[in-house]
């Protein structure tokens, strides 16, 4: 359908993916257990099994599954990441989530009739980037990194003639998708090829003087007092001494929503939105998911979105539309 926007939502467990499609997702994205996705953490991604049967349920409701395999191979150590390409293709999975050169080059060559979907761990966000994976491995859809205003979405879109899939909810981030090794210095895992960032076996919270400490192996990465907006402990969501005085050096505790600009992003030619948010449980799945398919479904009538309704599910309980306004230009 011209114009229409496909609604990816994230699928940690198969409750999830379950609860997906039940609210109202086109697609559902997800991952296998291990090091191959960007998501590895305890109780959460799916074995050979679960993800059979969660494509089936999927395909048994016209909806779709995309496997990410969207972390970065260890030098002389492919095996696992070609292997979950193999798993999603055998799985049969309606496309697969790729960042590698080499893993790109293997999908193309072995499963030819596979689906390859480019990675915002790529960060592909030009013409020439775009066309290079698209010529030369057959990607037929880039997640565009989160660093790009609508209008730089809409002169990419036209001038690269290509599907776009971009972020409409969930964590903000550095924007440096693919390139971000903070987590990897404290913590010796490396968000790229072990897919985690800030472990939970790392993480700790203790309480010093009416305030709560977060830290992340040994380094204290913040405090806060009662009542105050926290975050994940993640290094870039750390509050650091800058000139003695305590900063959000890199970024605030705060989470995306494009809900109340879907009609531009709809008019500047994304073809996808996508939910941040594997990590999440099933409720808040169904609760966002429920949100965008009826935010959608009002867009497709005509009618008036309503933009607020979410603001209680952002990190700290704040909302932006970061880079899609570039308000600090």
């Amino acid at each position: 359908m011209v114009g229409y926007l496909e609604l990816v939502c994230p699928a940690g467990t198969p409750a999830a993916l379950r609860a997906a499609i039940d609210a109202g997702a086109d697609a559902v994205y997800c991952g296998f257990r291990g090091c191959t996705n960007a998501r590895n953490y305890p109780g959460l991604n799916f074995d050979m099994e679960e993800m059979e049967e969660g494509v089936a349920y999927a395909h048994e409701r016209g909806r779709k599954v995309f496997v990410a395999v969207n972390t970065f191979p260890r030098a002389g150590d492919p095996g696992p990441w070609c292997e979950a390409v193999d798993n999603a293709a055998k799985a049969g999975a309606d496309a697969v989530i790729l960042a590698d050169i080499g893993l790109l080059d293997y999908a193309a060559r072995r499963h030819p009739g596979l689906r390859l979907h480019l990675s915002v761990q790529a960060a592909a966000s030009n013409p020439m980037s775009i066309a290079f994976y698209r010529e030369r491995f057959g990607v037929r859809r880039f997640v565009l990194p989160r660093i790009l205003s609508v209008d730089e979405i809409a002169g990419l879109v036209k001038s690269a003639g290509t599907e776009t899939e971009v972020f409409a909810f969930g964590s903000v981030g550095t924007m440096s998708e693919g390139r971000c090794f903070l987590s990897s210095y404290i913590t010796g895992m490396s968000p790229s090829s072990d897919g985690v960032c800030a472990p939970a076996s790392h993480v700790r919270y203790c309480e010093k003087g009416g305030r709560m400490i977060s830290c992340l192996g040994c380094v204290m990465l913040n405090e806060f007092g009662k009542g105050e907006p926290a975050a994940y402990p993640t290094p870039c969501k750390g509050r650091y001494l800058v000139n003695g005085e305590p900063s959000y050096l890199f970024e605030e505790p705060v989470g995306l929503n494009a809900i109340g600009i879907l009609r531009e992003l709809k008019a500047a030619g994304v073809t996808a939105l996508k939910i941040e948010g594997r990590q999440r449980g099933r409720a808040y799945v169904e609760r966002v998911v429920s949100a965008f398919r009826e935010a959608l479904d009002t867009l497709a009538e005509g009618g008036k979105i309503r933009p607020d309704e979410l603001r209680d599910l952002a990190e700290g309980g704040r909302e932006t539309r970061g880079a899609y306004e570039k308000g600090w230009k």
